[in-house]
Protein backbone atom coordinates (compact mmCIF):
# COMPACT_ATOMS: atom_id res chain seq x y z
CA UNK A 1 0.00 0.00 0.00
CA UNK A 2 1.04 3.61 -0.52
CA UNK A 3 1.10 6.52 1.91
CA UNK A 4 -0.84 9.76 1.47
CA UNK A 5 1.42 12.82 1.29
CA UNK A 6 0.75 16.28 -0.08
CA UNK A 7 -2.57 15.17 -1.58
CA UNK A 8 -1.14 12.16 -3.45
CA UNK A 9 -0.77 8.45 -2.78
CA UNK A 10 2.99 7.89 -3.06
CA UNK A 11 5.47 5.02 -2.81
CA UNK A 12 9.16 4.90 -1.98
CA UNK A 13 12.06 2.68 -3.06
CA UNK A 14 12.66 1.66 0.55
CA UNK A 15 9.87 -0.56 1.87
CA UNK A 16 8.66 -1.93 5.17
CA UNK A 17 7.35 -5.49 5.03
CA UNK A 18 4.08 -6.14 6.84
CA UNK A 19 3.82 -9.75 8.01
CA UNK A 20 1.38 -11.92 9.95
CA UNK A 21 2.84 -12.49 13.44
CA UNK A 22 1.22 -15.93 13.63
CA UNK A 23 3.35 -17.51 10.88
CA UNK A 24 5.46 -14.61 9.57
CA UNK A 25 3.73 -14.85 6.20
CA UNK A 26 4.07 -11.80 3.96
CA UNK A 27 1.00 -9.54 3.60
CA UNK A 28 2.10 -6.32 1.88
CA UNK A 29 4.62 -3.50 1.95
CA UNK A 30 4.35 0.16 2.88
CA UNK A 31 6.81 2.96 2.09
CA UNK A 32 9.64 3.63 4.50
CA UNK A 33 9.32 7.38 4.90
CA UNK A 34 12.35 9.64 5.27
CA UNK A 35 13.01 12.88 7.12
CA UNK A 36 12.27 14.69 3.85
CA UNK A 37 8.87 12.98 3.75
CA UNK A 38 8.20 14.18 7.30
CA UNK A 39 9.00 17.75 6.22
CA UNK A 40 6.64 17.33 3.26
CA UNK A 41 3.89 16.11 5.59
CA UNK A 42 4.33 19.10 7.89
CA UNK A 43 4.14 21.67 5.10
CA UNK A 44 1.18 19.93 3.47
CA UNK A 45 -0.71 19.65 6.77
CA UNK A 46 -0.55 23.44 7.16
CA UNK A 47 -2.11 23.79 3.69
CA UNK A 48 -4.67 21.16 4.65
CA UNK A 49 -5.71 23.12 7.72
CA UNK A 50 -6.41 26.15 5.53
CA UNK A 51 -9.01 23.94 3.84
CA UNK A 52 -10.52 22.07 6.78
CA UNK A 53 -11.03 25.08 9.03
CA UNK A 54 -13.26 26.66 6.38
CA UNK A 55 -15.39 23.58 5.78
CA UNK A 56 -18.91 23.69 7.13
CA UNK A 57 -19.93 21.52 10.05
CA UNK A 58 -22.45 19.84 7.74
CA UNK A 59 -19.79 18.89 5.20
CA UNK A 60 -17.42 17.54 7.82
CA UNK A 61 -20.16 15.49 9.44
CA UNK A 62 -21.38 14.08 6.12
CA UNK A 63 -17.88 12.90 5.21
CA UNK A 64 -17.57 11.08 8.53
CA UNK A 65 -21.04 9.53 8.17
CA UNK A 66 -20.12 8.32 4.68
CA UNK A 67 -16.79 6.93 5.89
CA UNK A 68 -18.64 4.93 8.53
CA UNK A 69 -20.99 3.65 5.83
CA UNK A 70 -18.09 2.57 3.60
CA UNK A 71 -16.53 0.58 6.44
CA UNK A 72 -19.87 -0.96 7.38
CA UNK A 73 -20.32 -2.08 3.80
CA UNK A 74 -16.92 -3.79 3.73
CA UNK A 75 -16.76 -4.90 7.36
CA UNK A 76 -15.37 -8.39 6.75
CA UNK A 77 -12.45 -7.16 4.68
CA UNK A 78 -11.55 -4.56 7.30
CA UNK A 79 -11.76 -7.27 9.98
CA UNK A 80 -9.50 -9.61 8.00
CA UNK A 81 -6.93 -6.85 7.60
CA UNK A 82 -6.97 -6.23 11.37
CA UNK A 83 -6.63 -9.95 12.10
CA UNK A 84 -3.88 -10.65 9.60
CA UNK A 85 -1.49 -7.82 10.42
CA UNK A 86 -2.05 -7.84 14.18
CA UNK A 87 -2.76 -10.18 17.08
CA UNK A 88 -6.54 -10.30 17.09
CA UNK A 89 -8.62 -13.30 16.13
CA UNK A 90 -11.18 -12.77 13.40
CA UNK A 91 -13.91 -12.62 16.07
CA UNK A 92 -12.05 -9.90 17.97
CA UNK A 93 -11.28 -8.08 14.73
CA UNK A 94 -14.92 -8.01 13.67
CA UNK A 95 -15.81 -6.36 16.97
CA UNK A 96 -13.14 -3.72 16.40
CA UNK A 97 -14.40 -3.02 12.88
CA UNK A 98 -17.97 -2.61 14.16
CA UNK A 99 -16.74 -0.29 16.91
CA UNK A 100 -14.95 1.80 14.29
CA UNK A 101 -18.25 2.36 12.49
CA UNK A 102 -19.70 3.59 15.78
CA UNK A 103 -16.66 5.78 16.51
CA UNK A 104 -16.91 7.57 13.18
CA UNK A 105 -20.70 7.90 13.41
CA UNK A 106 -20.45 9.43 16.89
CA UNK A 107 -17.67 11.75 15.67
CA UNK A 108 -19.99 13.00 12.94
CA UNK A 109 -22.76 13.57 15.45
CA UNK A 110 -20.44 15.38 17.87
CA UNK A 111 -19.30 17.71 15.08
CA UNK A 112 -22.73 19.31 15.39
CA UNK A 113 -22.39 19.81 19.13
CA UNK A 114 -19.29 21.97 19.37
CA UNK A 115 -21.11 24.66 21.29
CA UNK A 116 -20.26 27.94 22.97
CA UNK A 117 -22.10 30.08 25.53
CA UNK A 118 -23.07 33.66 26.10
CA UNK A 119 -21.03 35.46 28.76
CA UNK A 120 -22.66 37.85 31.29
CA UNK A 121 -20.12 40.65 31.03
CA UNK A 122 -22.43 42.84 33.08
CA UNK A 123 -21.99 40.55 36.11
CA UNK A 124 -19.17 42.87 37.29
CA UNK A 125 -19.30 46.68 37.46
CA UNK A 126 -17.97 48.27 34.30
CA UNK A 127 -19.38 45.62 32.02
CA UNK A 128 -22.88 47.05 31.65
CA UNK A 129 -22.35 47.98 27.99
CA UNK A 130 -20.70 44.70 27.04
CA UNK A 131 -22.31 41.68 25.39
CA UNK A 132 -20.60 38.60 24.09
CA UNK A 133 -19.99 34.91 23.94
CA UNK A 134 -17.33 32.31 23.27
CA UNK A 135 -17.10 29.70 20.57
CA UNK A 136 -14.67 26.84 20.00
CA UNK A 137 -12.29 26.83 17.06
CA UNK A 138 -9.95 24.15 15.64
CA UNK A 139 -6.37 24.37 16.84
CA UNK A 140 -4.56 23.45 13.61
CA UNK A 141 -2.29 20.56 12.70
CA UNK A 142 -2.66 17.51 14.96
CA UNK A 143 -0.02 14.77 14.97
CA UNK A 144 -1.67 11.42 15.68
CA UNK A 145 0.60 8.52 16.66
CA UNK A 146 -1.27 5.24 17.00
CA UNK A 147 -0.46 1.77 18.42
CA UNK A 148 -0.63 -1.74 17.01
CA UNK A 149 -3.18 -3.28 19.33
CA UNK A 150 -6.29 -1.55 17.91
CA UNK A 151 -4.98 -0.64 14.46
CA UNK A 152 -8.31 0.61 13.09
CA UNK A 153 -10.51 1.87 15.92
CA UNK A 154 -7.81 3.78 17.80
CA UNK A 155 -6.92 5.54 14.55
CA UNK A 156 -10.60 6.45 14.12
CA UNK A 157 -10.61 7.75 17.71
CA UNK A 158 -8.04 10.34 16.67
CA UNK A 159 -8.95 11.11 13.05
CA UNK A 160 -12.71 11.26 13.65
CA UNK A 161 -12.80 14.01 16.28
CA UNK A 162 -9.81 15.86 14.82
CA UNK A 163 -11.57 16.26 11.49
CA UNK A 164 -14.98 16.81 13.09
CA UNK A 165 -13.45 19.84 14.82
CA UNK A 166 -11.96 21.20 11.58
CA UNK A 167 -8.31 20.29 12.12
CA UNK A 168 -5.86 18.71 9.70
CA UNK A 169 -3.96 15.58 10.70
CA UNK A 170 -0.58 13.94 10.28
CA UNK A 171 -1.11 10.24 10.99
CA UNK A 172 1.83 8.05 11.96
CA UNK A 173 0.43 4.51 12.43
CA UNK A 174 2.28 1.68 14.15
CA UNK A 175 4.98 0.31 11.88
CA UNK A 176 3.88 -3.30 12.40
CA UNK A 177 0.18 -2.66 11.68
CA UNK A 178 -0.11 0.18 9.13
CA UNK A 179 -2.54 -1.45 6.68
CA UNK A 180 -5.74 -0.98 8.69
CA UNK A 181 -4.93 2.70 9.20
CA UNK A 182 -4.21 3.25 5.49
CA UNK A 183 -7.45 1.51 4.55
CA UNK A 184 -9.31 3.87 6.90
CA UNK A 185 -7.66 6.87 5.25
CA UNK A 186 -8.62 5.47 1.83
CA UNK A 187 -12.23 5.23 3.00
CA UNK A 188 -12.17 8.83 4.25
CA UNK A 189 -10.86 10.11 0.92
CA UNK A 190 -13.49 8.04 -0.92
CA UNK A 191 -16.09 9.67 1.32
CA UNK A 192 -15.03 13.15 0.19
CA UNK A 193 -12.27 14.06 2.62
CA UNK A 194 -9.93 16.60 0.99
CA UNK A 195 -6.69 14.60 0.47
CA UNK A 196 -4.67 17.47 1.93
CA UNK A 197 -6.57 17.12 5.21
CA UNK A 198 -4.67 13.93 6.14
CA UNK A 199 -1.02 13.14 5.76
CA UNK A 200 -0.66 9.40 6.35
CA UNK A 201 3.05 8.72 6.72
CA UNK A 202 4.49 5.24 7.27
CA UNK A 203 7.96 4.75 8.65
CA UNK A 204 10.09 4.03 11.67
CA UNK A 205 9.68 6.28 14.69
CA UNK A 206 13.42 6.84 15.27
CA UNK A 207 13.77 8.14 11.69
CA UNK A 208 10.76 10.45 11.39
CA UNK A 209 9.23 10.74 14.84
CA UNK A 210 11.38 13.47 16.35
CA UNK A 211 11.06 15.63 13.24
CA UNK A 212 7.27 15.52 13.49
CA UNK A 213 7.04 15.88 17.28
CA UNK A 214 9.40 18.84 17.60
CA UNK A 215 7.99 20.96 14.80
CA UNK A 216 6.18 24.13 15.86
CA UNK A 217 3.66 23.75 13.05
CA UNK A 218 2.17 20.86 14.99
CA UNK A 219 -0.21 22.35 17.54
CA UNK A 220 -1.25 19.13 19.29
CA UNK A 221 0.13 15.61 19.67
CA UNK A 222 -2.33 12.80 20.28
CA UNK A 223 -0.32 9.73 21.24
CA UNK A 224 -1.29 6.24 22.34
CA UNK A 225 1.57 3.95 23.23
CA UNK A 226 4.19 3.05 25.80
CA UNK A 227 5.31 5.06 28.81
CA UNK A 228 8.93 5.48 27.74
CA UNK A 229 7.93 6.73 24.29
CA UNK A 230 5.47 9.09 25.96
CA UNK A 231 8.19 10.50 28.23
CA UNK A 232 10.44 11.07 25.22
CA UNK A 233 7.69 12.86 23.30
CA UNK A 234 6.91 15.10 26.27
CA UNK A 235 10.60 15.95 26.67
CA UNK A 236 11.05 17.25 23.10
CA UNK A 237 7.58 18.44 22.05
CA UNK A 238 7.93 22.06 23.03
CA UNK A 239 4.93 24.30 23.66
CA UNK A 240 1.93 22.49 22.21
CA UNK A 241 -1.03 20.53 23.50
CA UNK A 242 -0.33 16.90 24.33
CA UNK A 243 -2.86 14.13 24.81
CA UNK A 244 -1.45 10.78 25.87
CA UNK A 245 -2.81 7.36 26.72
CA UNK A 246 0.15 5.45 28.10
CA UNK A 247 -1.29 2.19 29.35
CA UNK A 248 -1.85 0.76 32.78
CA UNK A 249 -1.58 -2.19 35.14
CA UNK A 250 -5.27 -2.64 35.74
CA UNK A 251 -6.53 -3.96 39.09
CA UNK A 252 -9.85 -5.70 39.70
CA UNK A 253 -11.27 -6.48 43.16
CA UNK A 254 -13.57 -9.51 43.47
CA UNK A 255 -15.47 -9.23 46.76
CA UNK A 256 -16.95 -12.15 48.70
CA UNK A 257 -20.52 -11.40 47.56
CA UNK A 258 -19.71 -11.20 43.84
CA UNK A 259 -21.55 -13.12 41.14
CA UNK A 260 -18.75 -15.64 40.74
CA UNK A 261 -19.82 -17.06 37.40
CA UNK A 262 -19.92 -13.65 35.77
CA UNK A 263 -16.80 -12.39 37.55
CA UNK A 264 -14.77 -15.35 36.28
CA UNK A 265 -16.12 -15.05 32.73
CA UNK A 266 -15.55 -11.30 32.59
CA UNK A 267 -12.05 -11.39 34.07
CA UNK A 268 -10.82 -14.27 31.91
CA UNK A 269 -11.93 -12.37 28.82
CA UNK A 270 -10.52 -9.15 30.25
CA UNK A 271 -7.13 -10.73 30.84
CA UNK A 272 -6.65 -12.49 27.52
CA UNK A 273 -8.50 -10.41 24.92
CA UNK A 274 -6.14 -9.65 22.03
CA UNK A 275 -3.48 -11.83 23.69
CA UNK A 276 -3.47 -9.47 26.65
CA UNK A 277 -2.12 -6.62 24.51
CA UNK A 278 -4.72 -4.22 25.78
CA UNK A 279 -4.16 -1.10 27.86
CA UNK A 280 -7.26 -1.87 29.95
CA UNK A 281 -6.66 -5.61 30.21
CA UNK A 282 -6.93 -7.20 33.66
CA UNK A 283 -3.46 -7.69 35.16
CA UNK A 284 -4.00 -7.81 38.93
CA UNK A 285 -6.93 -9.65 40.55
CA UNK A 286 -7.50 -9.02 44.26
CA UNK A 287 -9.93 -11.75 45.37
CA UNK A 288 -11.56 -12.00 48.81
CA UNK A 289 -10.01 -14.89 50.75
CA UNK A 290 -13.41 -16.49 51.46
CA UNK A 291 -13.93 -17.17 47.75
CA UNK A 292 -10.31 -17.18 46.62
CA UNK A 293 -9.90 -20.95 46.16
CA UNK A 294 -13.23 -21.32 44.36
CA UNK A 295 -12.53 -18.34 42.11
CA UNK A 296 -9.01 -19.60 41.36
CA UNK A 297 -10.23 -23.08 40.43
CA UNK A 298 -12.88 -21.75 38.05
CA UNK A 299 -10.60 -19.08 36.59
CA UNK A 300 -7.83 -21.56 35.81
CA UNK A 301 -10.30 -24.07 34.36
CA UNK A 302 -11.73 -21.44 31.98
CA UNK A 303 -8.25 -20.26 31.02
CA UNK A 304 -7.24 -23.81 30.08
CA UNK A 305 -10.12 -23.92 27.58
CA UNK A 306 -8.50 -21.21 25.45
CA UNK A 307 -7.48 -22.38 21.98
CA UNK A 308 -4.43 -20.67 20.50
CA UNK A 309 -4.00 -20.88 16.75
CA UNK A 310 -4.77 -19.44 13.35
CA UNK A 311 -6.44 -16.08 13.88
CA UNK A 312 -8.75 -16.55 10.91
CA UNK A 313 -10.11 -19.82 12.35
CA UNK A 314 -13.51 -19.12 13.92
CA UNK A 315 -12.70 -21.53 16.78
CA UNK A 316 -9.50 -19.78 17.83
CA UNK A 317 -9.79 -17.91 21.13
CA UNK A 318 -6.43 -16.16 21.20
CA UNK A 319 -3.83 -15.25 18.62
CA UNK A 320 -0.08 -14.59 18.93
CA UNK A 321 1.61 -11.58 20.43
CA UNK A 322 2.60 -8.90 17.95
CA UNK A 323 6.21 -10.13 17.63
CA UNK A 324 8.31 -13.04 18.87
CA UNK A 325 10.44 -10.49 20.71
CA UNK A 326 7.45 -9.36 22.75
CA UNK A 327 6.57 -12.98 23.56
CA UNK A 328 10.14 -13.59 24.70
CA UNK A 329 9.91 -10.53 26.98
CA UNK A 330 6.79 -11.93 28.68
CA UNK A 331 8.51 -15.30 28.96
CA UNK A 332 11.41 -13.63 30.80
CA UNK A 333 9.06 -11.78 33.14
CA UNK A 334 7.19 -14.98 34.03
CA UNK A 335 10.47 -16.83 34.62
CA UNK A 336 11.72 -14.01 36.85
CA UNK A 337 8.49 -14.08 38.90
CA UNK A 338 8.79 -17.86 39.30
CA UNK A 339 12.41 -17.49 40.45
CA UNK A 340 11.23 -15.01 43.08
CA UNK A 341 8.58 -17.38 44.42
CA UNK A 342 5.52 -17.04 42.17
CA UNK A 343 3.47 -20.10 41.27
CA UNK A 344 2.38 -20.72 37.68
CA UNK A 345 -1.15 -22.13 37.90
CA UNK A 346 -1.45 -22.62 34.14
CA UNK A 347 0.39 -21.55 31.01
CA UNK A 348 3.83 -20.00 30.97
CA UNK A 349 5.07 -21.54 27.72
CA UNK A 350 5.98 -19.84 24.45
CA UNK A 351 5.92 -21.06 20.85
CA UNK A 352 7.34 -18.43 18.53
CA UNK A 353 5.21 -15.30 18.96
CA UNK A 354 2.47 -17.24 20.75
CA UNK A 355 2.43 -17.28 24.54
CA UNK A 356 -0.01 -19.41 26.50
CA UNK A 357 -2.63 -17.63 28.61
CA UNK A 358 -0.94 -17.65 31.99
CA UNK A 359 -2.24 -17.37 35.56
CA UNK A 360 0.13 -16.65 38.45
CA UNK A 361 -0.22 -16.46 42.23
CA UNK A 362 2.16 -15.67 45.08
CA UNK A 363 3.70 -12.98 42.89
CA UNK A 364 6.05 -10.81 44.98
CA UNK A 365 5.77 -7.05 44.70
CA UNK A 366 9.34 -6.73 43.44
CA UNK A 367 8.63 -8.92 40.40
CA UNK A 368 8.54 -7.00 37.13
CA UNK A 369 5.30 -8.68 36.15
CA UNK A 370 3.67 -7.22 39.27
CA UNK A 371 4.66 -3.58 38.96
CA UNK A 372 5.04 -3.01 35.19
CA UNK A 373 2.41 -3.15 32.46
CA UNK A 374 2.82 -6.65 31.06
CA UNK A 375 0.91 -6.07 27.79
CA UNK A 376 0.70 -9.81 27.34
CA UNK A 377 -1.54 -12.78 28.22
CA UNK A 378 -0.77 -13.08 31.95
CA UNK A 379 -2.74 -12.27 35.08
CA UNK A 380 -1.82 -12.33 38.78
CA UNK A 381 -4.11 -13.51 41.61
CA UNK A 382 -3.84 -12.11 45.16
CA UNK A 383 -6.04 -13.02 48.20
CA UNK A 384 -7.37 -10.12 50.29
CA UNK A 385 -9.77 -9.85 53.21
CA UNK A 386 -9.94 -6.12 53.97
CA UNK A 387 -11.48 -3.62 51.53
CA UNK A 388 -9.25 -0.75 52.56
CA UNK A 389 -6.22 -2.96 52.01
CA UNK A 390 -7.51 -4.12 48.63
CA UNK A 391 -8.02 -0.52 47.52
CA UNK A 392 -4.59 0.46 48.85
CA UNK A 393 -2.97 -2.36 46.88
CA UNK A 394 -4.94 -1.49 43.77
CA UNK A 395 -3.72 2.12 44.07
CA UNK A 396 -0.13 1.22 44.93
CA UNK A 397 1.36 1.42 41.42
CA UNK A 398 2.07 4.59 39.39
CA UNK A 399 -0.72 3.86 36.91
CA UNK A 400 -4.39 4.79 36.96
CA UNK A 401 -6.38 4.09 33.81
CA UNK A 402 -9.31 1.85 34.77
CA UNK A 403 -10.07 -0.32 37.80
CA UNK A 404 -12.90 -2.73 38.52
CA UNK A 405 -14.82 -4.30 41.38
CA UNK A 406 -17.37 -7.10 41.58
CA UNK A 407 -19.82 -6.82 44.48
CA UNK A 408 -23.53 -6.79 45.27
CA UNK A 409 -23.05 -4.37 48.18
CA UNK A 410 -23.85 -0.79 47.18
CA UNK A 411 -21.74 0.61 50.03
CA UNK A 412 -18.71 -1.37 48.88
CA UNK A 413 -19.29 -0.29 45.30
CA UNK A 414 -19.52 3.40 46.19
CA UNK A 415 -16.45 3.24 48.42
CA UNK A 416 -14.45 1.68 45.59
CA UNK A 417 -15.82 4.15 43.04
CA UNK A 418 -14.55 7.12 45.01
CA UNK A 419 -11.34 5.71 46.49
CA UNK A 420 -9.80 3.88 43.54
CA UNK A 421 -7.33 6.28 41.91
CA UNK A 422 -7.97 6.02 38.19
CA UNK A 423 -9.80 7.48 35.22
CA UNK A 424 -12.75 5.09 35.49
CA UNK A 425 -14.19 2.42 37.79
CA UNK A 426 -16.09 -0.52 36.32
CA UNK A 427 -18.55 -1.96 38.84
CA UNK A 428 -19.51 -5.60 38.24
CA UNK A 429 -17.37 -5.58 35.12
CA UNK A 430 -13.70 -6.15 34.40
CA UNK A 431 -11.52 -3.24 33.37
CA UNK A 432 -11.72 -4.43 29.76
CA UNK A 433 -14.78 -2.35 28.95
CA UNK A 434 -14.91 0.89 27.02
CA UNK A 435 -17.80 2.71 25.42
CA UNK A 436 -16.30 4.74 22.60
CA UNK A 437 -18.19 7.89 23.62
CA UNK A 438 -17.23 7.85 27.31
CA UNK A 439 -14.34 9.99 28.62
CA UNK A 440 -11.34 7.71 28.43
CA UNK A 441 -7.96 8.33 29.97
CA UNK A 442 -6.02 8.01 33.16
CA UNK A 443 -4.00 9.65 35.89
CA UNK A 444 -0.41 9.28 37.04
CA UNK A 445 1.66 7.46 34.39
CA UNK A 446 -1.45 6.34 32.53
CA UNK A 447 -1.60 9.55 30.56
CA UNK A 448 -2.70 13.12 29.99
CA UNK A 449 -6.12 14.36 28.91
CA UNK A 450 -9.14 12.40 27.79
CA UNK A 451 -10.29 10.68 24.63
CA UNK A 452 -13.86 9.65 23.89
CA UNK A 453 -15.40 11.61 21.09
CA UNK A 454 -17.05 14.58 22.82
CA UNK A 455 -14.04 14.83 25.13
CA UNK A 456 -11.52 14.51 22.30
CA UNK A 457 -13.28 17.40 20.58
CA UNK A 458 -12.80 19.53 23.67
CA UNK A 459 -9.09 18.68 23.66
CA UNK A 460 -8.79 19.37 19.92
CA UNK A 461 -10.44 22.81 20.00
CA UNK A 462 -9.89 26.04 21.91
CA UNK A 463 -12.41 28.59 23.20
CA UNK A 464 -12.33 32.11 21.73
CA UNK A 465 -14.09 34.98 23.49
CA UNK A 466 -15.96 37.59 21.45
CA UNK A 467 -16.91 40.74 23.37
CA UNK A 468 -18.88 43.71 21.99
CA UNK A 469 -18.85 47.07 23.75
CA UNK A 470 -22.11 48.75 22.82
CA UNK A 471 -22.83 52.48 22.79
CA UNK A 472 -24.87 53.85 25.65
CA UNK A 473 -28.51 54.09 24.70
Amino acid sequence: MKMLLDGEWVDRDKKINVTDPFDNSFIDTVPQASTDDAETALAAAVEGFAITKRMSVYDRAQILFKTASIIAGDLEQFARTIAREGSKTITEARKEARRTVNTLTCSAEEAKRILGETIPFDSFPGGEQRKGYYYRFPIGVILCITPFNDPLNLVAHKLGPAFAAGNSVILKPATVTPLSALRLVEAMVMAGMPPMAIQAITGYGPQIGDTLVKDERVRMISFTGGLEAGKHIASIAGIKKIGMELGSNSPVIVWHDADLDYAVESCVSGAFWAAGQNCIGVQRLYVHKDIYDTFKTRFVADTKKYKIGNKLDEKTNMGPMITEGEAKRVERWVAEAKTKGATILTGGKRDGASFEPTVLENVPEDATIHYEEVFGPTVNLYPVDDLDDAIRKANSLPFGLLAGIFTKNIDVAFKAAYELDCGGVMINESTDYRLDSMPFGGIKYSGLGREGLKFSLQEMTEPKVVCFTLPKM
